[in-house]
């Protein structure tokens, strides 16, 4: 009961939070996001992560070049948390997001085959759900569910705001994924995040371990991973880019050809940030231990050397 009342006050706290960034409205709503994280985000542990993750992937930036980075990445991340209470006014309909190549989710569309879209955490990624929402996509969408169950069911509330409407929880969602592409409904996946448990793939040249459940499943399904990605314009619009398809590769080595696949889709991402890195969730641990063990030995030695940098 105790755990009970936590839970429904966390809620109430969650709806009222949302009530107010809604009465801000979008670009006030955005715009204290972004100030709140780009003030508080810097005296934050996780700052620590994001320089950290900015060397790994950028080692011949300046210091004055990667602090930039940092602090904007944060602006960008505050927005994007903050956009989720207006997400259903974030959509191609109110004419802030511009689709290109929205023809090739017509064209999923009309085929009444299922396919895998992918993408990474970039700019705000809940835009490109809402695209495939708006392109009567028939899609599951992948999300990792609150601990509270209550804000649990807010959040999927106003998720269905936008359109959103077939869910698949990580972890236990794995039937309902299967079941659903059986029926010819595709699935939406964010391949980008640590998973210890996935083959070891390359990242900005160095390795990660990668969940191979879209290269699986496209291969399960004879059926293409479609990438999608977002990146963030002026006046908190959007530009969506729904890109070629992915066909992995079908050689009869069935751990071969999803390592391949799964490689396919991480560079993918990678691509997606080197184009716009302010764009990308750097708060997230991506790499293993022994890739930030080697960058701290690495700028010990340049310290002992050259002084710190």
């Amino acid at each position: 009961m105790r755990q009970d009342l936590i839970w429904r006050l966390e809620a109430l706290g969650f709806q009222a939070l949302f009530g107010f960034l809604r009465l801000l409205g979008v670009e006030r709503a955005s715009g204290l996001g972004g100030w709140l994280l780009r003030t508080l985000g810097p005296l934050t542990g996780t700052q620590k992560t994001v320089i950290r993750n900015l060397r790994i992937a950028f080692p011949d930036l300046t210091p004055d070049r990667r602090d930039a980075l940092a602090r904007e990445q944060w602006d960008r991340t505050g927005r994007t948390f903050a956009e989720l209470a207006v997400m259903d006014r974030l959509t191609p309909e109110g004419g802030r997001v511009e689709v290109v190549g929205l023809e090739r989710l017509h064209a999923l569309r009309d085929s009444g085959k299922p396919a895998v879209l992918i993408s990474g955490h970039l700019a705000n990624f809940e835009v490109m759900a809402a695209v495939i929402m708006a392109a009567g996509v028939p899609c599951q969408v992948t999300y990792r569910a609150a601990n509270n169950p209550y804000v649990d069911a807010l959040i999927r509330k106003s998720r269905e705001r936008y359109g959103i409407r077939l869910f698949a929880p990580k972890g236990d969602g794995t039937r309902e994924l299967m079941a659903g592409m059986k029926r010819g409904d595709s699935i939406a996946l964010l391949v980008d995040q640590k998973y210890n448990q996935g083959p070891e793939v390359r990242f900005f040249g160095q390795p990660v371990n990668a969940s191979p459940g879209a290269a699986r499943l496209a291969l399960k399904f004879d059926t293409v991973m479609l990438p999608l990605s977002v990146v963030r314009l002026p006046g908190v619009r959007f530009r969506v880019a729904v890109h070629a398809p992915i066909t992995v590769p079908d050689t009869g080595d069935r751990a071969g050809d999803i390592l391949a696949g799964v490689q396919a889709a991480n560079t993918f991402v990678e691509d997606r940030v080197r184009e716009v890195p302010e764009d990308w969730f750097w708060v997230h641990k991506r790499w293993p231990d022994r890739v930030y063990a080697a960058l701290d030995d690495r700028l010990a030695s340049d310290a002992r050397r050259n002084g710190p940098s």
